[in-house]
């Protein structure tokens, strides 16, 4: 009979993969899914993101987070393989 230990370390083992963060629309995503997915970003990161989109409209590219006030290169360049900017309501 195998130990439990022989079992939970396979699973142990997958753990980082689960802490990896996911795509993000931010063009459409709430504050808190942005700031849950997007390394360096907290909530108020987030809603300052929220509300810059909401005044000047829907980004273009994933550069143009650096308009917001504290995003900077090193946010942006740890998140640019999650950072998605699609085109809202088909625009």
């Amino acid at each position: 009979m195998r130990k439990p230990i022989a079992y939970l370390l396979p699973l142990l083992a997958c753990l980082p993969l689960l802490a990896q963060a996911g795509p993000v629309n931010i063009n459409t995503a709430d504050a808190e899914t942005i700031s849950r997915e997007l390394t360096g970003v907290g909530l108020a990161k987030a809603e300052a993101i929220v509300k810059y989109r909401k005044k000047h409209g829907p980004f273009q590219r994933p550069d143009d987070l650096s308009l917001v006030k504290g995003i900077g290169e090193k946010i942006l360049d740890a998140n640019r393989g999650n950072i998605r900017v699609t085109a809202v309501n088909g625009k």
